[in-house]
């Protein structure tokens, strides 16, 4: 299994030192997160500051950004982390962008795939100057001058890993993408039963295979060197496995469980504004399947028998202060559960 590490996407000076650290420990990948901050200048710090980690956003919002724009910019990072980059990408909900990026939401799913369509067809472009020609539904590229070309790099080009949660976005990432990066408001149980079978068979119907798919993340981890420091992690998980559950798209992994009502009674907290009081509906029981929790020397059998076979790379946060003993040998033990995942397609 692979292990990723998130960088302090807040702090831009800290981040080159933070990647820095992920690699000496052993740790495959670092991501930068985009919720209140762009992900792609935490990675341009970590691209220069290490030699072998993968560098990840996870995931950038695509319909807001041409993906002329994403193309320069991933260009540009694998350029210069020497092949190590990969383009994380995700639709986000109809809410946010319709109102928060004021971007049409239509069709995500097959329009999401064009996207990734249209990435290779540009990158395709730039690497071996073919004519630039992609016409599609919901985007057409046609036009690239020499002047505007950043031309070959020789290293390949950037794989691409779509964020899925329903059946719809799944089937077009075994379909178009490299890897499909899934939403932590996830169980086993949804993984074992809804994701795995549907990627399976897309993936075979396109003549591709997990041993070249990569599957990241897919629920929680909650961890610390002792107890209390997994309870507070815990309960951070809680609050987040409440927020998510109030979105009704996500409601099905709850129907899967038998607690659909569970989704009804948040999403009706989050429309009266109460935000505060909803992790406090979410049950032990129900935020056990969402998460795994050990402290670090009992994590890593944690993590097996929570995404052991299902999933390829988990991501870790340790906590300040954690020795690199500690830190290097979690990490080892993670990597020593067998996963399927034996490297991209190039």
């Amino acid at each position: 299994m692979r292990v990723s590490i998130g960088l302090p996407v807040a702090d831009w000076r800290a981040c080159a030192a933070v990647a820095r650290q992920a690699e000496e420990d052993g740790a495959d990948a670092v991501t930068a997160s985009e919720l209140k901050h762009d992900p792609f200048a935490p990675l341009a710090f970590a691209a220069l500051a290490t030699e072998r980690v993968a560098l990840v956003p996870s995931v950038a919002i695509a319909f807001p950004r041409s993906p002329m724009v994403i193309a320069n910019q991933a260009w540009d990072l694998n350029r210069h982390s020497r092949g190590r980059f990969v383009v994380g990408l995700g639709s986000q909900i109809k809410a946010h962008n319709e109102r928060r990026f004021s971007t049409p939401w239509i069709a995500p799913a097959a329009r999401l795939g064009e996207y990734v369509e249209a990435l290779r067809a540009i990158f395709r472009c730039w690497e071996t100057g073919e004519k630039l020609s992609y016409q599609g539904k919901y985007y057409n590229f046609s036009l690239m001058t020499p002047e505007f070309s950043p031309g070959p790099q020789g290293l390949g080009l950037p794989p691409i890993a779509m964020a899925a949660v329903g059946p719809l976005m799944l089937k077009t990432a075994a379909r178009v993408a490299d890897s499909v990066r899934l939403h932590s408001f996830a169980t086993r149980d949804y993984l074992e039963k809804v994701v795995r079978p549907l990627l399976a068979t897309e993936l075979a119907a396109a003549g591709k295979s997990f041993e070249t798919f990569e599957i990241t993340g897919g629920g929680f981890v909650a961890t610390g060197p002792d107890q209390a420091a997994v309870k507070d992690a815990a309960e951070k998980v809680r609050y987040r496995v409440a927020f998510y559950g109030s979105t009704p798209a996500y409601r099905g992994v709850f129907d899967l469980h038998g607690v659909g009502d569970l989704g009804v009674r948040l999403t009706e907290m989050s429309k009266q504004g109460l935000w505060h009081q909803m992790a406090a509906q979410v049950p032990d029981d129900v935020l056990d399947l969402f998460v795994a929790r050990a402290t670090y020397d009992e994590l890593p059998a944690a993590i097996e028998k929570r995404y052991g076979g299902i999933v390829d790379t988990v991501s870790l946060e340790f906590a300040p202060g954690t020795d690199a003993v500690t830190r290097r040998a979690t990490i080892a033990a993670i990597q020593r559960i067998p996963s399927g995942f034996t490297g991209f397609r190039r």
